[in-house]
């Protein structure tokens, strides 16, 4: 059995702790915040877990064999470098870091280290993204032509970094596991609305070979929640709308519904099958499907949409 420390309550950090908690594999033996409320909020729920504010703690205890991070993004190196180096295995939330310098030094010390450093990139655990990336893989959509991708809604309005940053990730994962490669060039557009120093919109373009362009168009600003993948081949068209329960994939050809994709009804969701990959991970000593390796590679990506964005739309490439 693995004992996990979870550090960061607020978002994001419950669901994490909710799922390792029904897991048999692990113990939940830790929760780290800064904020008292949420730290006695997760212990009304959870007696026995112990809660502290200094996540040092956490790593100081040789009984914790792994944690998870899902504090701010611009903590991310900091808290998951000090992990490694303390000997702990590694769940990181997206972004991996704010830079490509230093998710490359995460990857370097997970190495040396020989610990596990796996990114929270949860849309690779989802089946109907598994589908899509069989469907492709067998040809049965034909060469892709263009995909058209829309992840829009009201807020989160972060602090710690952009719209970019905070829904590129999902995408760029997403591309990168169903295509099998990455883009050769990227340009973007970016505006302030709301703030002066934070991007809340975006649009942008990434280029592939064999002229497979991407559009992917990201918001904080809209009041209507968009999780929307659309993919147009020479056989078939195939479009994912992450928000349609009953039936989230839907394959075309040409103006006519030839196929419909429901989930399973014994399917789990994405974050559970997320963490017990971790856990098999650590007891296999397996590489993690979304390991430092492919972390890095989507902050590269990120890290070189940023600087389109920074540029009034040049094109740059990787």
């Amino acid at each position: 059995m693995a004992n996990i420390a979870v550090i960061g309550c607020g978002h994001w950090g419950p669901n994490l702790i909710r799922n390792f908690s029904i897991l048999k594999e692990a113990r939940v033996i830790y929760v780290c915040d800064l904020d008292d409320t949420r730290l006695k909020y997760i212990q009304s729920i959870y007696p026995t877990i112990e809660i502290c504010r200094d996540y040092k703690k956490t790593l100081e205890d040789k009984k914790v064999d792994a944690v998870c991070i899902a504090t701010p993004a611009n903590t991310h190196f900091e808290i998951a470098k000090e992990a490694l180096l303390s000997g702990k295995h590694v769940l990181l939330e997206k972004p991996m870091t704010l830079s490509f310098k230093d998710a490359r030094e995460l990857v370097k010390t997970a190495k040396d280290r020989k610990r596990v450093l796996m990114v929270g990139n949860i849309l690779e655990y989802n089946e109907i993204v598994k589908s899509l990336k069989k469907l492709i893989s067998k040809g049965e959509l034909g060469k892709i032509f263009y995909i058209n991708m829309t992840r829009a809604n009201w807020g989160v309005f972060r602090k710690d970094t952009n719209v970019i940053w905070d829904l590129c990730p999902h995408d760029i994962s997403i591309l990168n596991y169903i295509l099998g490669i990455g883009p050769i060039a990227v340009r973007a557009e970016a505006k302030y609305n709301l703030k002066e120093d934070i991007q809340d919109l975006a649009f942008i373009a990434l280029y592939y070979p064999k002229e497979l362009i991407v559009h992917s168009y990201v918001s904080w600003l809209e009041p209507l929640k968009n999780r929307k993948i659309i993919i147009v081949g020479s056989k078939k068209t195939a479009i994912f709308d992450d928000l349609d329960a009953k039936v989230p994939l839907k394959i075309y050809e040409k103006d006519i519904l030839k196929k419909t994709y429901f989930l399973p009804k014994n399917a789990k969701e994405p974050l559970f099958t997320e963490c017990r990959h971790f856990l098999d991970c650590l007891k296999y000593a397996r590489k993690p499907q979304s390991d430092g390796e492919s972390g890095l590679k989507i902050v590269k990506i990120l890290d070189t949409i940023q600087k389109s964005a920074n540029n009034g739309g040049k094109i740059v490439s990787l």
